[in-house]
């Protein structure tokens, strides 16, 4: 009798692991757009928070951006009014921890048609016991709003300078340009608040104490 010679034990074929190179290769550009995401965050607030420690920074960055609600400067008044169409303006304060002044809106909210030029005022006083230098910056919300609101004459961007106890009234003349009623994107909008922030001219102090 013939015995046939034992089979060899056979290994069961394995299939082998493969890495599926799409997954890593569609994470990758997920990956570089947020770090590009966050390093644009990054240059986005270092460039604001550059902008509010100096007034003239804060004041170009405005300009470039329109960031904020940047008002538009008007040499003329406007040239025709747009009647049934009030536009209520109410007018905000404010002032840094930095600066011993008190500054408050004088008048009261008004209401007025675009292309209707008014003035108001507001009032700084200084608290301390020394004199101090201080300076504004400003803004309007809603933002989109800011494009049709003409300042004709502001304190904004100036240094102001107060000797111990002494107030001034700062005027502000201004219109809303007629426009605004024609654009499609501020149509519908009928309260506009106008903000002024003081702060302390850095300096200013030690040069006046001189």
């Amino acid at each position: 009798m013939s015995v046939s010679p034992a089979s060899p034990d056979v290994a069961p074929a394995t299939t082998p692991s493969v890495t599926n190179p799409s997954v890593t290769l569609a994470d990758a550009p997920q990956n570089g757009n947020r770090r590009l995401l966050a390093i644009l965050a990054i240059v986005v607030a270092s460039m604001l928070g550059l902008a509010y420690a100096s007034v003239p920074l804060y004041q170009l960055f405005c300009q470039v951006t329109g960031y904020g609600g940047t008002t538009q400067v008007a040499l003329t008044q406007a040239e025709t009014v747009v009647p049934n169409h009030p536009v209520k303006v109410r007018f905000d304060a404010n002032i840094s921890r930095d600066l011993n002044w008190r500054f408050e809106a004088v008048d009261a909210p008004l209401t007025l048609n675009p292309g209707e030029e008014v003035v108001i005022n507001y009032r700084a006083t200084n608290l301390g016991d020394a004199p101090s230098t201080g300076t504004s910056t400003y803004n309007v919300t809603p933002v989109k709003a800011g494009p049709h609101f003409m300042k004709i004459d502001c304190f904004c961007f100036i240094e102001q300078a107060l000797q111990p106890g002494e107030s001034v009234l700062m005027p502000v003349r201004f219109y809303i340009d007629p426009e605004i009623v024609a654009d499609s994107n501020t149509s519908d909008v009928d309260e506009i608040i106008l903000s002024y922030t003081f702060f302390p001219v850095l300096g200013a102090g030690k040069a006046e104490d001189t």
